[in-house]
Formats: structure tokens, C-alpha cells, sequence
């Protein structure tokens, strides 16, 4: 049973730090916190979906999703949020109704049953030890692998992830310097949304996509941030790893439904002893991105 526990937990880990990963960067870049990041996700599933029904293939459907996305990402920055940046609460509340108006026109059209689902890039399972895996969740858990690696070469080794730290550090010193930081803030949304994409068409394969499954993903999201500390990358990686066995451990000894209670209590408790999280105001500048 414990190895059962050690192996789920580290595979749920790595669903919650994809998950999650496009909305901690772009917070920790541009201090926008895209709460239409859920409808986004749902969004990019739905499109694979629509396009695998038109004869696509998965390749290229996930492609063609993952490019719509990060331009409605794209969008989002340079319709709703450039005229009110610098407001965090109209930056909240407008991506908040943004995202319902994208969920909900997705229910209007009838997108609420079992039928919709996205096939799983590779089927069968493996065993480790004697605990059965499917492949689709050893794709998804080698993805955050990389995910990560990728996402430190970018921030330290090219000229646009170097300046997007620079933006992510001191805003105004950027400025002086003759960043565009009102281009590389829409970049970082774009960004997010993308990733946001990927796993969500990495992951929904697991399931049925379900519109209502756009608010869990945006409530896991803004925990697994606030616990790590906003706007530090190592603490979304411990307040993944946290959640990921929480959640294991929820599924394995409770119910699948407490899941969403235990997230919340999870969250007081750790405010209650650092209120900043994890990794948050005691962390290094280098961290943020």
C-alpha cells in the first residue's frame, strides 16, 4: 500500500505542478493573477476535442489548440487587462468574469455531457514494482520533468526569458533599461496560457472534460500558489508536492470528496503558520522565476 501511496503521490504531484505552472509564471513575471486561467484550460481541451472530430489527427490537434490558446492568452492581456494594469482587483475581477463568460458559453452550447473526452497520447500500463501504471500518467509525470528544465533554460539562458526575470525583479530598473515591460506582461500571460494548454490536454485524457472542471483548476491553482509563496517557482514545486500526497493520501484513507475541503483546510493551516507560504517574502530574488 505505501508504494502504491509513494508512486500516485508523486504522479498527482506532477498533474497539480502542470496544472498550476502556467499561473504561477505569469504571476511571478508580471504580478497578473489570470483568473480566467480555468476557462483556458477547459477552452484548450474543447478545441483538441472539436478538432479530432473534424478528422485531425492528436498531434496536430494538440498543436492547433496550444497555439489558440496562448493567443487568447495573448488577447486577454491586450483587451481586458493593459487598461487596468496596475489594479490588481479590476485585474482579478475582470479575468474572473472573462473566464465564467468563456465556461458558461461552453455549457450554452451544450458541452456539459460524457461524450467529450481526448484520447490518451499512449494506452497500456507498466508496472512499477508491483504497482500498475498507465502509460498516459508516466507521460504526464516525465512532462513536468521537463517542463521544468525547460523552463530554466528559458529564464536564464535567452534574451527574452533574461529580460522577463529583469521585469519579474524590478519592474521600473526594466524600464530605465528600455524594456518593453507592457509587451513582455502580455508574453507572460501568453506563456502561461500555453502551458495551461499543454496540460490540459496532457492531463484531460484521464477523464471527461467536464466545463465545471475549469473552477477546480483555478481553486488548485490559486491554493498551490499561495502556499508556495506568490511568485516563487521553488515553492509552486513544494506546494505541488504537498498537494500531490494530500490529495493521495485524501483519495486512498477518505473520499475523492473531500479532496476540495482538505485543499482548504490545507491552506488555512499553512497561512496560519507562515501567512506569506512556503517559499514566500524570505525567498530569494533568483527564485521568482
Amino acid at each position: 500500500m505505501w508504494s502504491l501511496f509513494f508512486i500516485y503521490g508523486l504522479v498527482n504531484s506532477a498533474i497539480i505542478l502542470l496544472q498550476t505552472a502556467g499561473f504561477g509564471l505569469t504571476f511571478s513575471i508580471s504580478g497578473i493573477a489570470n483568473f480566467s486561467y480555468g476557462a483556458l484550460y477547459i477552452f484548450s481541451g474543447i478545441i483538441t476535442y472539436l478538432l479530432l472530430s473534424h478528422g485531425f489527427s492528436l498531434c496536430i490537434s494538440i498543436a492547433i489548440s496550444v497555439l489558440l490558446t496562448s493567443f487568447a492568452g495573448f488577447l486577454i492581456y491586450w483587451l481586458a487587462i493593459y487598461r487596468i494594469r496596475g489594479m490588481p482587483l479590476s485585474e482579478v475581477i475582470i479575468t474572473f468574469l472573462l473566464g465564467v463568460i468563456i465556461i458558461e458559453s461552453l455549457r450554452w452550447k451544450g458541452f456539459v455531457t460524457y461524450e467529450f473526452t481526448i484520447p490518451p497520447i499512449l494506452e497500456g500500463n507498466i508496472f512499477i514494482g508491483s504497482v500498475p501504471v498507465d502509460l498516459q500518467r508516466v507521460i504526464i509525470f516525465f512532462s513536468a520533468l521537463f517542463l521544468l528544465i525547460i523552463l530554466y533554460l528559458f529564464a536564464h539562458h535567452t534574451k527574452i526569458g533574461l529580460a522577463l526575470r529583469g521585469v519579474a525583479q524590478n519592474e521600473q530598473t526594466a524600464l530605465c533599461f528600455g524594456i518593453n515591460t507592457e509587451f513582455l506582461s502580455s508574453i507572460s500571460v501568453m506563456l502561461g496560457a500555453g502551458i495551461c494548454a499543454i496540460s490540459a490536454n496532457l492531463i484531460l485524457p484521464l477523464g471527461i472534460i467536464s466545463v465545471d472542471s475549469g473552477y477546480d483548476v483555478l481553486l488548485v491553482a490559486i491554493a498551490v500558489t499561495v502556499v508556495g509563496g506568490l511568485g516563487s517557482s521553488v515553492g509552486l514545486f513544494l506546494a505541488s508536492l504537498i498537494f500531490g500526497y494530500i490529495q493521495t493520501a485524501t483519495t486512498m484513507f477518505l473520499s475523492s470528496k473531500w479532496i476540495m475541503v482538505v485543499y482548504l483546510f490545507s491552506i488555512i493551516a499553512v497561512l496560519m503558520i507562515r501567512p506569506s507560504g512556503i517559499m514566500g517574502k524570505f525567498k530569494e530574488i533568483e527564485e521568482r522565476i
